[in-house]
C-alpha cells in the first residue's frame, strides 16, 4: 500500500519517514518524496498512529486525490530545481514536464494548484528558483551566470530582475551582505509577495 505524505522534501524527510514509521513496526518497502510503501493494509488504529507518528515530525498524511496530485507537482518541481534530478529534459518548459508526468492536462494543473495554494504554478517555480539561487550564492562557489544558466533563465539579468522582485535587492548586493535569508523549500510560497 502507498502512503501519499505531505511536506517530504528533502532526502532527510525521506530517512525521517522511513525510521518513524519502522519505530512503531509498520514494515516499509519504500520511502521517496511524498510516498511510503508500505507492506501491509493497516487498520483503523495502525492508520491513526501512522498519522499520529508522522504529524508529530511535521508530515501529513494525504486522502484526498486532488491533494496527492498537488504534492506531485511541489516535488517535480522541488526535485527539478533544488536536487537536479535531470528528468526534466532543459529544452523541455515546466508545463510540458508536469503534464507528461503526470498526465493531466495543465490547465487543470494550474487551476487546482492555484485554488489550494493560492500561488501560480509559475510563481511557486520563480520563489523555488529564487530560493536555490540564494543557496548557492551564499555556498559562494557558482558565479551568477553559471547559476542563470543552471536554472533555466535566458540571461543573468532576468534572474537578477526576478530575485529583486523577491528579495528586495540584487544578487550581488545580496552576496555582498551575505544575508542568510533562507526559508524551508516547503514555506517558499509564503515567502513570495511580490511578482
Amino acid at each position: 500500500m502507498q502512503l501519499l505524505i505531505k511536506n517530504m522534501v528533502c532526502s532527510r524527510c525521506v530517512r525521517v519517514v522511513r525510521e518513524e514509521l519502522e519505530k512503531i513496526g509498520i514494515s516499509v518497502s519504500k520511502v521517496e518524496l511524498g510516498i511510503a510503501t508500505i507492506s501491509l493494509s493497516p487498520d483503523n488504529g495502525q492508520y491513526k498512529l501512522i498519522q499520529y507518528t508522522l504529524e508529530k515530525e511535521g508530515f501529513e498524511l494525504i486522502q484526498d486525490h486532488r491533494a496527492g496530485i498537488i504534492e506531485n507537482i511541489k516535488h517535480l518541481i522541488i526535485d527539478e530545481i533544488h536536487h537536479n534530478k535531470g528528468n526534466k529534459l532543459s529544452s523541455q518548459n515546466f508545463s510540458d514536464f508536469l503534464v507528461k508526468k503526470l498526465g493531466y492536462d495543465y490547465s487543470y494543473l494550474s487551476s487546482l494548484f492555484s485554488s489550494a495554494e493560492k500561488i501560480t504554478i509559475e510563481k511557486y517555480i520563480i520563489a523555488q528558483k529564487i530560493e536555490r539561487t540564494k543557496a548557492l550564492l551564499l555556498n559562494g562557489e557558482t558565479s551568477l551566470s553559471e547559476i542563470a544558466w543552471l536554472l533555466g533563465y535566458s540571461s543573468v539579468a532576468h534572474l537578477s530582475n526576478q530575485f529583486k522582485q523577491i528579495e528586495g535587492i540584487t544578487p550581488s548586493e545580496f552576496k555582498r551582505l551575505n544575508q542568510n535569508t533562507r526559508v524551508s523549500i516547503d514555506s517558499v510560497k509564503n515567502h513570495v509577495t511580490v511578482l
